[in-house]
């Protein structure tokens, strides 16, 4: 009987993993078989999510990346693609939120937001399916998030990007798709992660849970199922896809 969640002898590159989702994610693919690298600028955070992806008994590699830097990440791909000689899925995670209404917003905040967002996502996507063009197979994966579905108050530019990250995801399975990569998002609603810290807790977090279907926010491990089956063969004829695991908050918005 098939496995098609089987991940065994994939090569993952998990960029923004230091942390947070990125950080599941690195250990989810683990979980699957999946030999994983992980990418990040903070070195210290990055080293100890390859520890914990190593005592899962996964062979796993830490690679600086920073994604405002072009460089830094062609030779972060470059490098994963050296160690392992070939990488099968990619996982574009690294992201920040700019807080700031319209009125009080900046050009520097909006163009760091849109830098780490989406222009991170864009040269690592690029860059990686250069190899698997080559391979003439890849999952490419972006996180989006529920704000890619409309606005709200407080970070213009954090909406923006994540509508952007949607539309690129869109765009960039229509050209690698007949080439054999499929391209798709998942676009969680609210859990706890360095981006939300703050923001979560307290009475109004209390109000807001209770507009959910699920009446709660996220968990950790509750995006690990669509990560795992957009990284698999199990989804291979999905693809340019927005997946929303978001406790039913957009079929409300």
């Amino acid at each position: 009987m098939k496995n098609y969640f089987d991940l065994t002898g994939k090569v993952a590159l998990v960029i923004g993993a230091s942390s947070g989702l990125g950080r599941q994610f690195a250990k989810a693919l683990a979980n699957q078989g999946a030999t994983v690298a992980v990418a990040a600028r903070r070195i210290e955070k990055l080293e100890e999510t390859k520890a914990q992806v190593e005592e899962m008994g996964a062979e796993c590699i830490a690679v600086p990346c920073d994604v405002n830097d072009e460089q830094s990440i062609i030779e972060c791909i470059g490098a994963v693609v050296e160690k392992f000689g070939k990488i099968d899925i990619l996982c574009n995670n690294a992201g920040i939120i700019v807080w700031d209404e319209i009125l009080d917003s900046t050009t520097e905040g909006w163009n760091r937001a849109m830098a780490t967002n989406v222009t991170g996502a864009y040269i690592a996507s690029r860059e990686a399916a250069r190899f698997m063009v080559k391979q003439g197979s890849g999952h490419i994966i972006n996180t989006a998030s529920i704000a890619a579905h409309g606005g709200e108050v407080g970070s213009v530019s954090y909406y923006a990007s994540k509508a952007a990250i949607a539309n690129l995801t869109r765009a960039l399975a229509c050209e690698l798709s007949p080439k054999g990569i499929n391209v798709n998002a998942i676009a969680p609603g609210v859990f706890a992660t360095e981006l939300t810290e703050g923001s979560i807790d307290g009475e109004m977090a209390e109000e807001q849970k209770k507009t959910l279907p699920l009446r709660r926010f996220g968990r950790e491990g509750e995006l690990d199922g669509m990560l795992i089956y957009l990284a698999s063969d199990a989804s291979s004829f999905c693809t340019g896809q927005v997946m929303f695991v978001d406790g039913g908050q957009t079929c409300k918005m």
